[in-house]
């Protein structure tokens, strides 16, 4: 007979995020009232209890799901400032930034190999590329065009046409709410100037949360489940293993669980100097103490869909690997052909939708999962992989010892 859960607690990571945490309990309030209005059950939230041990932002959830009743407190594990410190480049480092980035990829030879998994994400890091070139040459050419106007009053003032070029190269970057570049660029470079590795920063954070999640699991709740969406994959990934070696997942206490969505695990893993995640993903693939579901979609160009972090990366046991369990979100079959027309080139939209209500849903659904009365190990249990993942490891860096 199952185990109905009462209460859980959820620790959400997200990916490479400058904006405040609100907007993650915002987007809960919102997709979890249109789901339970589509798959008929009941979800309220309520402020975070002032008296709740966490620090972090959070909202509580009442739900009546599956015939159960459950309660659960959502916690966002913010690396925000992080992010905004990495953010403030000015235009000239940023374009260092590009050539860093580059290189790192396509000397090491990641970038060929990456783009032998899927190339949408591979596209999705070449197009802040392609975009900071294109803005410089558009200031260039209009510099150009400008110089030679000049030219006509006096020989020595086309020089001034170079004026154009930062006051161009300042607009692209105001504007970057609409295009993503200077963004994205942050995004890939951050983890490209460690070579795969964590910054010091980023690993005491990260301690941080082992800290908190660990006190959790010391606490009266039937499950801790991690959520790790995006980037935020694969450092919960590392820290589960951390707490895991250290001896810190009690006997008896409640069921950790790991839910990845939207993984760009390979972007990182196939990095030189990321022996760290490479073990760590070696080590969790074959633990007991977890279940650990990992759900993308083809749908998705920024994720390494269907791809199995752990077997792609080359770091796989030759025996006794467990997770993670593959599963396809479907979005061309869990999303209604007019949904799917209005979302499909919205592609940063598209990347949170694990996050968000299906109107056609599937087995996935992010709100059962979060403040349903099942495990997610129960919830899954006995559904085999998604046929087309895609194990086959193809990354050339395999070591696991710094």
């Amino acid at each position: 007979m199952s185990k109905r859960i009462s209460r859980r607690r959820v620790f959400y990571i997200p990916g490479y995020d400058p904006i405040h945490p609100r907007r993650y309990r915002e987007l809960y309030r919102k997709e979890s009232a249109a789901q339970a209005e589509v798959s008929g059950y009941d979800i309220t939230l309520k402020p975070q209890d002032k008296n709740a041990s966490s620090a972090r932002y959070g909202w509580q959830v009442d739900a009546r799901i599956e015939g159960g009743e459950t309660h659960a407190d959502i916690a966002v594990l913010v690396w925000s400032d992080i992010v905004r410190g990495s953010m403030e480049q000015g235009i000239l480092a940023t374009y260092g930034q590009l050539i860093r980035t580059a290189w790192t990829y396509i000397a090491s030879g990641a970038l060929f190999r990456l783009m032998r998994l899927r190339k949408g994400p591979v596209i999705a890091a070449l197009y802040p590329v392609g975009f900071l070139i294109l803005q410089l040459l558009i200031a260039l050419g209009l510099a150009w065009g400008a110089g030679r106007l000049l030219s006509l009053i006096h020989p020595w003032a086309a020089w001034a046409g170079l004026a154009l070029v930062p006051l161009v190269l300042g607009w692209f970057r105001r504007k970057d709410n609409r295009f993503f570049a200077y963004y994205l660029m942050h995004d890939y470079a951050y983890s490209a100037r460690w070579r795969g590795a964590n910054p010091p920063d980023l690993e005491a954070r990260m301690a941080e949360f082992a800290d908190e999640i660990a006190q959790a699991l010391q606490e009266d709740s039937d499950e801790v489940l991690v959520v790790g969406h995006s980037s935020g994959a694969h450092l919960a990934v590392s820290i589960l293993a951390d707490l895991i070696r250290a001896g810190r997942v009690p006997e008896g206490g409640p069921e950790l669980s790991f839910l990845s969505l939207g993984q760009v695990v390979p972007m990182v893993s196939f990095l030189p100097r990321a022996e760290r995640l490479r073990a760590d993903l070696a080590y969790l693939s074959t633990r007991g103490e977890l279940a650990w579901v990992d759900v993308t979609a083809p749908g998705d160009g920024c994720a390494f869909a269907l791809c199995d972090p752990v077997a792609v990366s080359g770091v796989a046991p030759e025996s006794g690997k467990r997770w993670p369990l593959v599963l396809s979100a479907a979005f061309t079959q869990t999303l209604s052909p007019e949904r799917w027309k209005e979302l499909r080139w919205r592609f940063f939209r598209l990347h949170f939708q694990y996050l968000c209500a299906f109107d056609r849903p599937g087995d996935y659904d992010y709100f059962r999962i979060t403040a349903g009365p099942k495990t997610l190990a129960e919830r899954f249990a006995g559904r085999q992989p998604s046929q087309s993942r895609i194990e086959k490891p193809v990354n050339r860096f395999t070591s696991t010892a710094a």
